[in-house]
């Protein structure tokens, strides 16, 4: 079984849970995700994996409640079991693949965007775990939404925090900041960005002047994550792919990401409905 070993609520939304899977924690990497299911008959959920601990026999998952289904994961209680947890799933990120010598002559800057900074972090600690050059932007609403802020200050050189109404840090978005880093002569070779769909189109269009590689996450696509059911298609480089089985992270400046908005918010008033029926029928404990 694959019992609830800590929980943590991050914010309102937002909940981070420690879960055994000593299978999944052996040979998981960075970009990868896994899928769970709370009961025999619940939705499968894909969620990326935030950490992971081969020692612990552990993975580190965090959850946002945007639907009946993961108001249900956030929910559950430490000592509880999912009925599933499958992975690793997906494609790793590309670097893990380098040799480490081309790494350390690497310097990266990742861009997280509220719920996308969970992903960025276990590519942040892979990274530098093996000495390479890391900065971080961090976006969120406000003060109160910013999450993993220690976390990612312990294994980056830098980080930037941004928030929208100015409540902390940068006062602003994040593309706002990046514009400002490259447009002052910082010099990178790789940047990734995660987070919601629109931030990572506008990052795109901010690092593309300035001919910086940049690699985004379209993780927040999937549904079965498997490639069966077809939800998470997206045209890159004017190709027809599977987010879950040929991602989730693709070259930024080959997505359309006008595509992707218009999928990602297929089934939004569903998960609305959903919600607000799970919550008569079963209450809640979160908000």
């Amino acid at each position: 079984m694959f019992q609830i070993l800590t929980k943590e609520v991050l914010n309102p939304l937002i909940v981070r849970m420690e879960v055994e899977a000593p299978r999944i924690a052996a040979s998981a990497l960075p970009g990868q995700f896994l899928i769970v299911r709370t009961h025999a008959l619940g939705e499968r959920i894909p969620l990326t994996i935030c950490d992971y601990s081969p020692e612990r026999g552990t993975v580190t998952l965090v959850t946002q409640i945007v639907g009946a289904s993961s108001r249900r994961i956030c929910d559950m209680e430490v000592g509880e079991c999912f009925t599933d947890v499958v992975g690793p799933l997906g494609q790793p990120s590309e670097f893990v693949k380098e040799p480490l010598e081309t790494l350390r002559e690497q310097r990266f800057l990742f861009v997280a965007g509220g719920l996308g900074t969970a992903p960025v972090y276990p590519q942040v600690k892979y990274l530098h775990e093996r000495g390479v050059k890391v900065d971080v932007v961090l976006g969120a609403k406000s003060k109160d939404y910013v999450i993993f802020e220690q976390e990612m200050q312990a294994v980056c050189d830098r980080l930037f925090i941004c928030t929208d109404d100015g409540s902390y840090g940068y006062p602003g978005l994040v593309t706002g900041k990046v514009q400002e880093l490259l447009a002052a002569g910082e010099h990178y070779d790789q940047a990734v960005a995660i987070g919601p769909m629109v931030m990572m189109k506008y990052v795109a269009l901010t690092t593309q002047p300035f001919g910086l590689p940049l690699v985004v996450s379209l993780n927040t696509l999937m549904v079965d994550g498997t490639g069966m059911c077809g939800a998470c298609r997206v045209t890159i480089a004017g190709k027809t792919k599977f987010a879950c089985v040929d991602g989730p992270e693709f070259n930024a400046y080959d997505v359309d990401f006008d595509e992707a908005i218009q999928r990602q918010g297929m089934y939004k008033i569903q998960e609305v409905e959903a919600d607000h029926q799970c919550r008569l029928e079963h209450g809640t404990k979160t908000r």
